[in-house]
């Protein structure tokens, strides 16, 4: 199973795209797991699940840098794009975490 985790300020707004990004999963058929956690966690959650993508929030998006300096190649990093997060496009980020995985 693949696994994907958001990270963000407080985790707030990012559950309620989990809970898109999970309902897009589902009607695709692709089986993964999807958490959100808040920037002070992700060491941790690193530390304790196997994860292929990180994608920050927009509010935390100045961390991508010392994410990727962090996890890569390991975990792929990158940042949600800000139009996708705005509208909780939770397929639009699906797919983009999909194709990280791809490359």
């Amino acid at each position: 199973m693949k696994s994907i985790m958001l990270v963000c300020n407080a985790g707030m707004s990012t559950s309620m795209l989990v809970t898109k990004m999970q309902k897009a999963a589902e009607d695709k058929g692709v089986d993964v797991k999807i958490w959100a956690v808040p920037v002070s966690e992700a060491a941790n959650e690193v530390a304790d699940n196997a994860i292929d993508v990180l994608l920050l929030g927009p509010q935390v998006k100045f961390l991508v840098k010392e994410f990727k300096e962090k996890y890569e190649p390991e975990i792929k990093v990158d940042s949600i794009n800000m139009v996708d997060y705005g509208t909780m496009n939770g397929a639009n980020v699906l797919e983009t975490a999909l194709k990280m995985m791809e490359g």
